[in-house]
């Protein structure tokens, strides 16, 4: 069985591929007190897909999201965004291709309370210097379902219209990937199954590719590939994944933890 993860054919980067990294490290501290969050991580992200990445706690699965979306910088190995590598990348520049290149979506929301729905969503096209495309707009909100909150502010919002709101910020700057970490953790059930819901549609309607960091394996089998990460590895990974499969998967990492 292939344990690298999706897609870990060739040594560059594929052009169906929108995020690859290739022997992936990442140690905190030095000496003794080193603690190794990631090893040698290979594996690819194909584009178009919902890709759910799961693990013990410690396993290694933040750390992986933030290195995949240039948040933080391999301590070796290198990471592509598309045909961008993004290992060595200055900060500034790195900066300027989140803004223009990744959305994230996180558990906490991240709203500026001061500001309505749509002035948060446009937020990232303005600290750019992007000029807005009021037709993509238009759509984003639509497809969010908040056509008709658009002049409130968050604190008018339930929790699930918050983290729709956090999505079309997102999805406004036409990201090449969506990151998310732990999207839905601070949602009830319901509403989580409505963004989950959500993110699904993002991928399939909109053509987007989708990362996310979950701890639950409901959330997960909305995904296309399950990767399973234990001691800063990935030691297994599952195509079209059901809520069942992953949970047992998980009880296995569980025990080998």
């Amino acid at each position: 069985m292939n344990t690298t993860g999706v897609n870990t054919s060739g040594s560059g980067t594929g052009v169906r591929d929108a995020v690859r990294m290739e022997k992936v490290s990442k140690v905190y501290g030095r000496g003794r007190g080193a603690v190794a969050a990631l090893r040698e991580v290979t594996t690819a992200v194909p584009r178009g897909r919902f890709t759910a990445v799961m693990g013990p706690s410690g396993s290694g699965k933040s750390t992986f999201l933030h290195c995949a979306a240039g948040l933080d910088t391999p301590t070796s190995g290198t990471v592509h965004l598309g045909e961008t590598e993004l290992s060595g990348m200055y900060e500034t520049k790195l900066t300027e291709l989140r803004r223009a290149r990744v959305g994230f979506v996180f558990q906490a929301f991240n709203l500026v309370s001061s500001l309505t729905v749509e002035q948060n969503i446009t937020l990232p096209l303005r600290l750019s210097r992007t000029r807005l495309d009021k037709a993509w707009l238009n759509e984003v909100v639509a497809r969010v379902g908040l056509a008709d909150r658009t002049g409130h502010r968050p604190a008018q919002l339930s929790g699930g219209q918050q983290q729709r709101v956090a999505i079309a910020r997102a999805l406004v700057t036409r990201p090449e990937v969506v990151f998310g970490d732990e999207p839905t953790g601070a949602l009830d059930t319901m509403t989580a199954r409505d963004v989950l819901t959500l993110l699904r549609e993002t991928v399939d309607g909109m053509g987007q590719t989708v990362v996310m960091v979950t701890h639950d394996p409901v959330a997960a089998s909305y995904a296309d590939t399950v990767l399973f990460l234990a001691d800063g590895r990935i030691v297994d990974w599952m195509d079209a994944p059901s809520s069942d499969k992953v949970a047992a998967r998980m009880t296995r990492l569980g025990a080998w933890k």
